[in-house]
């Protein structure tokens, strides 16, 4: 268990793409939340201080790591020189603030940032984006392993890699060691997929975890109501591990056994007026420790 280690997103605290959803709550509460709920890693969220040495000493001060932030991609939309130049400015930042992991997802026609159905009006890639995207991907890669960097994918709700078969495809297009998978409980079942099927097949390419539970019956309604992802969220669709209906003994058991190395991330995107942060990290921690003894 030496080689687990456990982070919590501050999206449970402050949502980037909902504003609305913690808009209030700065930057040290968070932290400081994140600190004494028993967490010893964080990703990054956008209140989180864009100068590395004033976001490492903040992070010291609570015994805490940064250990990956999202990258959005837009290799389907714009120049790869115009991604490269982006993605090796966060590739920096990260690397200065102590990440190894470099967490990416392709944003050329992704609607879960859009009042779009999230499953009537999912895209799908076309053979040229594929290869696009997956080239793309596998040059992000070179950039990564010259800071001694790993890109994951992640794989999500409204975009063109969220079902097992589209991560299938892009597995099988991407190059081990230069594109490897973010696994995400929460976005799986979401999307009506079996989540442990994925973390079987794919396992040596696993790279990163975010564990994130799920309440059916809001997806459900999500589904039949024709809702957009945000929509689901703000509803409540995501809870933290040992709030929603996943069972995550198998998911723990399953990485021990594979000796995954890297960082477990408790992820649930939530409003905090109605889920208090602090209470909800310190479920999942205490549920984590009863079930993977982590």
């Amino acid at each position: 268990m030496a080689d687990i280690k456990l982070a919590i997103a501050p999206i449970g605290w402050t949502n980037d793409d909902l504003p609305e959803l913690g808009g209030q709550i700065p930057f040290e509460q968070c932290v400081s939340e994140m600190a004494l709920s028993g967490y010893s890693g964080s990703e990054v969220g956008n209140k989180y201080p864009k100068d590395p040495d004033i976001l490492n000493k903040a992070l010291k001060l609570r015994g805490l790591t940064i250990c990956n932030a999202w990258f959005s991609s837009f290799l389907g939309s714009k120049p790869l020189a115009e991604v490269e130049k982006e993605f090796i400015a966060h590739r920096d930042f990260l690397h200065a603030v102590g990440a190894r992991v470099i967490g990416a997802a392709e944003q050329s026609n992704s609607i879960q940032g859009k009042l779009l159905p999230v499953f009537d009006a999912k895209p799908r890639f076309t053979k040229e984006e594929w290869k696009r995207v997956s080239e793309g991907l596998n040059r992000l890669g070179e950039l990564a392993s010259e800071r001694g960097m790993r890109l994951t994918y992640h794989h999500h709700m409204g975009t063109a890699v969220q079902t097992a078969e589209e991560i299938d495809t892009l597995m099988e297009m991407t190059q081990p060691g230069l594109c490897d998978l973010l696994y995400d409980t929460g976005h799986l079942v979401f999307s009506g997929e079996d989540h442990l099927a994925v973390l079987d097949k794919w396992m040596p390419r696993i790279a990163h975890v975010h564990l994130k539970d799920v309440r059916p019956a809001v997806v459900a309604k999500a589904k039949k109501e024709k809702w957009s992802f945000l929509q689901a969220v703000k509803a409540g669709a995501f809870t933290v591990p040992g709030d929603g209906t996943i069972d995550f003994t198998p998911v723990f058991d399953k990485l021990k056994k594979a000796r995954y190395k890297g960082w477990w991330v408790v992820e649930a995107e939530q409003d905090p007026a109605l889920a208090n942060p602090l209470e909800y990290a310190m479920k999942a921690r205490s549920y984590i420790r009863e079930e993977a003894g982590l």
